[in-house]
């Protein structure tokens, strides 16, 4: 079968020489994408510049991407009504920079542009505009796929992230949501339409449970 993997963070530019990204190393898109490779499956791997991850990169294709919309561009032109699986875990960065205003010491905005913003002028005040959610357009360039989205979260407890994950499925219409971060604890949960989790305790148990959940969707 015929997998599209994203992996690594996407980042926003503040200017011509800075940006906003997040911490995303791109290492179990990376690794995600090997595991189907080795095992005979054609693999494309969309990886972000920013990741750090330095192992091997054993997909066949492998293109890297920027920004958020960078990205979502890539995946729009790799859609197709074949049957693929598609693992959307990329960090997508949910906010990129709207205006950007020097606050003057009588705290007045003025709206400020450059190449590169000078620190010298004072504080800034930047607003941050929600990216689009690349997710929720994936059912329509990959109409005939199996989708598989992540939910990674930082606050709150298990069952919050679980329910997320499941208001995922429901939302975007993806096929399985990994859910993970230190909300989530030690481990991953693979949660499924029907709402059944299937709690694995590391990586390596993670690419196996996909690979069985893939296979028996095809």
């Amino acid at each position: 079968m015929h997998c599209v993997v994203t992996a690594g963070p996407t980042y926003e530019p503040l200017d011509q020489v800075r940006r906003l990204t997040n911490f995303s190393t791109g290492q179990l898109g990376s690794e995600l994408a090997g595991f189907f490779a080795v095992r005979g499956h054609r693999v494309t791997l969309l990886l972000g510049e920013q990741a750090t991850f330095r192992g091997a990169l054993r997909a066949q294709t492998i293109a890297r991407f920027g920004t958020t919309a960078d990205l979502e561009e890539r995946l729009r032109a790799a859609g197709t009504r074949a049957k693929v699986v598609v693992f959307h875990a990329a960090a997508v960065s949910d906010f990129t920079f709207g205006k950007v205003w020097l606050r003057s010491e009588q705290n007045e905005l003025t709206e400020v542009k450059a190449g590169k913003i000078s620190s010298r002028r004072g504080s800034l005040l930047a607003e941050l505009v929600p990216t689009s959610k690349i997710i929720a357009r994936l059912r329509d360039w990959f109409p005939a796929a199996r989708l598989v989205g992540w939910k990674f979260e930082v606050d709150g407890d298990r069952a919050r992230v679980i329910d997320l994950a499941r208001a995922q499925l429901a939302e975007c219409r993806t096929d399985a949501c990994v859910a993970n971060g230190p909300a989530y604890g030690p481990g991953f949960g693979l949660v499924r339409p029907s709402g059944e989790v299937l709690h694995v305790e590391d990586q390596s148990a993670l690419f196996e449970a996909l690979l069985t959940f893939v296979q028996n969707a095809l």
